[in-house]
């Protein structure tokens, strides 16, 4: 055992690891219905594993937290953009306003409980359970005009606040918007939610009915004697609710693809796409006339996933884009924004950077998906040139100083990282051959980036940890408390009875803002619906950066005069 010791002790990126390693197994443990997460495991591994005094280099957790700050901006780019364009900024608006009251609240409450800077801003991470603040934070402490002894302290309480304050956090934000904000609104949630879906169109589903955006069929039908010489074109018009198309037609056994205009004889054989219930119910003139013709239903079919990035369609809604001669024969299976999935309905607005998953014949949707994106295809290849040029010019925009008589402001190494990955990231839903990162490679850039990095703060924390916990754990609850829900409030009051916002976006908005994915969860279990997701994508990339920037702030405004 001593050998061990002494071999983390020597060794410390092998204690990292070992923490990760600890902290995932740690992160699956459920309490009261809630995962603890990989994140506060690791943390907790690192604390317990650092009990031995484990030196870990300061650089070596800037480098694994700039990963994580450049995957989250990159992730966020394009909705972070979005947010400045008319049709977000009331969204972006509620998210400045709740950030900037969790900074206030957060400032007051320190003062209030004589907190250092360490703990303030652990106590704005953890009671907005973001991560990156925590980096942040350290940072500004790092930079901070004070001895190294003093350093190392609140260095400690960033840690112990955060951990503290993370669960307090969660749960109360979790419970707040999913069970207490909707009955502060007086409404009924998923009535809300669900006239709002039917003011958009949204079919839901229901038992033995698929919605015809998510399950497309085709099926090979004879024409009958009595239906006279139709074209393509009349045939498909007589489905005016429904999107039908002929794909493929047989006459006088040759196969071609359909044109609007080809006229159709009774005895030819054709092949309809379209939802399930539009070519099996009564409204199809010739569902009474199926037949199997193997060869003709060989259609090459196409699934893709898509990354929308032209101007032209962004900013549409789905009705409208559907009408489009370039959408015939194309069918939407999923759309996601910041890795949340909308709801799909006729006026589901797009945007640019969010992902649709299109089916349908393959001649046409490969020319839809080259028009309006560029394809997600499966590759292992990162573009790093563009990725480590924007890792070091968005560093090095964030490390000059402004003087402002005797206070020096700076965005520091960290949020300069952050919005050097905002801006490659819009710039790569832009340009579909630029700066390109496949998921799994995102994945391990966000995730190890963020557990590395508070594996790495849990060991240097070691055993001045559990003093301080002892020190300041029930003031921290209270505290961890009062930043969590006092800004969610205001935020919900405000957006629901000056701006008239609906209930559910708002709560989706709020649940961006926090940066909190288990709230929206909640939300949308309570609201069984997506609605709240469009109130996300936006708040959740500017939350991101504004969240993040705090922990700067929020050091330099509760450090005492030098």
């Amino acid at each position: 055992m001593h050998w061990f010791a002494e071999s983390l002790r020597h060794h410390p990126e092998l204690a990292v690891f070992l923490a990760l390693a600890a902290g995932y197994a740690i992160g699956r443990i459920s309490i009261a219905g809630f995962k603890l997460g990989a994140v506060i495991g690791s943390l907790i591994a690192g604390v317990v594993i650092g009990q031995i005094g484990i030196p870990v280099a300061a650089e070596l957790k800037s480098i694994f937290f700039l990963l994580f700050l450049f995957s989250i901006g990159y992730k966020t780019g394009p909705q972070f953009f979005n947010g400045l364009k008319s049709s977000g900024l009331p969204q972006a608006g509620l998210t400045v306003l709740l950030c900037g009251t969790v900074l206030a609240v957060a400032w007051a409450v320190s003062r209030a409980f004589g907190f250092d800077p360490g703990t303030a801003g652990g106590l704005v991470a953890g009671a907005m359970t973001e991560s990156a603040t925590v980096g942040t934070a350290g940072d500004a402490i790092m930079r901070s005009a004070v001895d190294d002894a003093t350093k190392q302290a609140w260095s400690t309480n960033v840690t112990v606040a955060f951990a503290v304050t993370y669960l307090v956090g969660l749960v109360a934000v979790v419970t707040f918007l999913s069970r207490v904000a909707p009955a502060l609104m007086r409404v009924d949630l998923a009535a809300e939610c669900r006239r709002l879906e039917d003011e958009m169109g949204l079919e839901r589903e229901e038992a033995g009915v698929v919605s015809a955006y998510y399950e497309v069929i085709m099926r090979a039908y004879e024409v009958p004697a009595d239906f006279g010489e139709r074209t393509v074109g009349q045939l498909e018009a007589g489905f005016p609710e429904q999107r039908v198309f002929v794909e493929r037609v047989r006459q006088r056994g040759h196969i071609a693809d359909a044109q609007a205009t080809l006229r159709l004889r009774p005895g030819d054989h054709l092949v309809l796409s379209g939802r399930h219930e539009a070519l099996v119910g009564e409204g199809n003139p010739l569902h009474r006339h199926e037949v199997e013709d193997r060869e003709l239903l060989d259609v090459p079919m196409l699934v893709v996933d898509v990354v929308l990035t032209d101007r032209k369609v962004a900013g549409r809604n789905l009705g409208d884009v559907a009408r489009d001669a370039a959408a015939r024969g194309v069918f939407l299976r999923r759309i996601t924004r910041a890795g949340q999935e909308l709801p799909i309905a006729p006026r589901t607005v797009v945007n640019r950077g969010d992902v649709v998953s299109l089916s349908g014949a393959r001649r046409h949707v490969e020319p839809l998906a080259a028009a309006i994106g560029w394809i997600v295809r499966p590759t292992a290849q990162t573009d790093m040139i563009p990725v480590a040029l924007a890792i070091v010019i968005g560093g090095l925009i964030g490390l000059p100083a402004l003087s402002i008589g005797p206070l020096q402001l700076e965005l520091s190494l960290a949020v300069g990282v952050l919005l050097g990955g905002l801006v490659l990231g819009w710039l790569s839903s832009v340009e579909r051959r630029f700066g390109q990162i496949p998921e799994p490679a995102l994945w391990l850039f966000d995730s190890l980036g963020l557990t590395a990095f508070i594996a790495a703060v849990g060991l240097s924390a070691g055993p001045a940890f559990v003093a301080g916990l002892q020190q300041s754990g029930l003031a921290l609850v209270v505290a961890g408390l009062v930043v969590a829900l006092v800004p969610h409030l205001v935020t919900v009051l405000f957006g629901r009875y000056v701006l008239r916002m609906h209930p559910g976006i708002l709560l989706g908005v709020c649940c961006g803002a926090g940066t909190t994915g288990p709230s929206l969860a909640a939300v949308q279990e309570v609201a069984r619906s997506k609605i709240p997701t469009l109130g996300y994508g936006v708040s959740y990339a500017v939350g991101n950066v504004l969240l993040a920037l705090w922990g700067a702030v929020i050091v330099l405004l509760t450090a005492p005069p030098s």
